[in-house]
């Protein structure tokens, strides 16, 4: 009997959380706009280097540079391309020597910020 009531006890309580999991879909998160919320994974480290712009691509968004040896992602010189912004590339024209940082994230490389 006492073992009845602990496994009707059980079902009401895992049907309590069922029904309140369904509820949380519609659960309002107002005033929460300006909140940090904790990233779970950490940003990738910047490296810097120093190239030659090759190429611009603005449909594309990405420029080309000759770079040299970037000891802090293992690279050698090589030249490839980097996602970038249009305002990044204000200014700038083939041929240009810049120093550039950029994120390596898995294989994608995007330039945080580059100048003359």
């Amino acid at each position: 009997m006492k073992l009845t009531l602990i496994a009707a006890a059980g079902t009401v309580v895992t049907l309590s959380f069922s029904a309140l999991a369904e509820d949380m879909p519609g659960m309002k998160m107002d005033g929460m706009e300006g909140m940090q919320m904790k990233q779970e994974t950490e940003q990738a480290p910047v490296a810097t280097a120093d190239g030659t712009i090759k190429a611009i691509d603005t449909t594309k968004h990405t420029v080309t540079i000759a770079h040299g040896a970037v000891p802090a992602v293992q690279w050698p010189p090589m030249t490839m391309a980097f996602s970038v912004t249009e305002d990044q590339l204000t200014g700038m024209t083939t041929g240009d020597r810049v120093t550039f940082s950029f994120r390596l994230e898995g294989n994608k490389a995007t330039i945080v910020s580059i100048k003359k």
